[in-house]
């Protein structure tokens, strides 16, 4: 089990804390096709994945760690050194051929820039400001842990659509999309370079309840929205997951709020003869809190 090496506003390790009561039973491949920071895979950790996105920036880091972590920790130690403003807008400002420094610049950036957050404009360029951590370095071997971990795992760019239908039995699909309505009058919005549209959560949708009829276990999080909710009436099972929402600049305009959970296969609660959430749109009384 490893730790994601990135941060990702939206990302799940509030999830994976608390991921296992809603696992299937058994899976032999998992399939992540929003891959973001892999909170989720990397607690996980399983034998095989697939792990895929659609940004070709965050695929060329999974690869580029996996296949070159001995020479990206020493290239972010050398960063680590010469780490202030004048260098971190220097790079910002760069746009490097290699792979590797792709990679670099993508960890350094991620490591150093403000939240965390993955933010283009419209001619495809990084422009989110310097933030307040200087910490580049990750801890010794730490990064070797990671790699060994995506060694594991068949690395592609692909559009969520074709990565599902990859999906047959005994695989295992988590799928956590970008949010593009406003729920819980949070105003939580993922930051991406292309939002994810309305029609491209009903192509979401189709193409689940596809894999589903394959037989593929399917794990949805996603806005815990009526709309979101009308979308998957009549599929699998549905409960809310308290989350904290934590994208707000300021701790104060910080606050707690819920997301969708929605599997095809019954919680565990009903293989230990407990308490079963209804299937069906409306809430589940039991969540989880962060």
């Amino acid at each position: 089990m490893a730790d994601p090496f990135l941060k990702w506003p939206g990302g799940k390790r509030w999830l994976a804390r608390q991921i296992d009561s809603l696992l299937p039973s058994a899976y032999e491949r998992y399939l992540e096709p929003f891959l973001g920071g892999g909170a989720v895979f990397f607690h996980l950790s399983p034998r095989r994945a697939i792990l895929s996105d659609s940004n070709k920036e965050l695929i060329n880091v999974y690869r580029c760690l996996r296949d070159h972590v001995e020479e990206i920790d020493e290239r972010l130690a050398s960063l680590q050194r010469r780490h202030c403003e004048a260098v971190y807008y220097r790079t910002r400002a760069m746009a490097p051929i290699d792979p590797v420094g792709r990679a670099l610049r993508f960890i350094y950036l991620n490591r150093t820039c403000f939240n965390g957050i993955y933010r283009v404009n419209l001619k495809g360029e990084f422009n989110v400001p310097m933030g307040t951590k200087d910490l580049i370095e990750y801890p010794k071997d730490y990064l070797n842990g990671v790699a060994a971990t995506l060694r594991r795992a068949s690395i592609r760019k692909l559009d969520f659509e074709k990565a599902i239908d990859m999906a047959t039995a005994g695989d295992f699909v988590y799928l956590d999309p970008p949010y593009t309505v406003m729920h819980n009058n949070n105003n939580f919005v993922k930051y991406n370079a292309r939002l994810f549209s309305w029609e491209d959560q009903i192509r979401l949708a189709a193409a689940i309840k596809r894999a589903a009829g394959r037989g593929a276990a399917i794990m949805l999080s996603n806005a815990d929205h009526q709309h979101v909710r009308e979308l998957y009436k009549g599929f699998g099972y549905h409960r809310s997951v308290n989350r904290a929402s934590i994208l707000a600049a300021e701790p104060q305009h910080r606050r707690i709020t819920t997301e969708l959970i929605v599997t095809n296969y019954p919680p565990k609660e009903k293989e230990r003869g407990g308490p079963l959430p209804p299937k069906s749109t409306s809430r589940a009384n039991s969540s989880f809190a962060v």
